[in-house]
This record gives structure tokens, sequence and C-alpha cells, in this order.
């Protein structure tokens, strides 16, 4: 069975398709001056993005992770997330926090979904 890598380089791919699963990356916003809920939109606008490009779309959700600066922010994420979030088709999901890679990142989302 054929891989699939998109957006590939010598680190990682942005996604991965293996047969009908696509996997991305761990994703974050480019606009760091945006707070929780700004973050948590470009992020889930780029999550959107990579999944069109491999196939699917968030009805096709099977797992979402996502890591946050500061747990205290997880209501204003949510809230970005609700509304975006297929309700008829949910995902698993976990939300933790965590130490992001730079003193900017507020929130990183990694989804696992159907093809």
């Amino acid at each position: 069975m054929a891989i699939e890598r998109i957006d590939a380089g010598p680190r990682m791919s942005r996604a991965v398709v293996h047969g009908d699963t696509v996997y991305l990356a761990g994703l974050t916003a480019d606009d760091l001056s945006q707070d929780t809920a700004g973050q948590t939109r470009q992020t889930l606008d780029k999550v959107d993005s990579y999944l069109a490009r491999a196939g699917s779309d968030k009805s096709k959700l099977l797992r979402v992770e996502i890591w946050l600066a500061h747990i205290s922010t997880f209501d204003e994420m949510n809230a970005v997330y609700d509304a975006w979030v297929d309700s008829d088709n949910p995902p698993v999901r976990a939300c933790v926090e965590a130490r992001l890679a730079g003193a900017g990142y507020l929130v990183e989302i990694m989804v696992t979904a159907a093809r």
C-alpha cells in the first residue's frame, strides 16, 4: 500500500496518507500575536486545508489531540473548537497542558482522519 507525504521536509511531513487514513502533524498558528482563540482558529483552518489536500474533511475525524500552553485557556479554545467541529461526527479527543516549542505558541493540534 502506497504512502503519500504532503509537505515533506527533512524532519517531518505535515500530513501522511496511508490507505484510507490521514495523519496530520502537530499544527500551530502562524500569527503568534493572537490569543488562544485566535491561534486555535488559525490552526483549525490549517487542519481543514491539509485534510482537503489529503482528500478528507472534518466530518471524517477519528482523533484530535490538543496541547495548550496554559490549561486556564481551555474554555477559550473550546469556544472556537466547538463552533468548528462537526457535532454530528465528533472524534475522540484529548487536551492537555504542555510546554510548547516556543514562548509565543499557545495551541498545537494534531489529528487523524479517515479519507
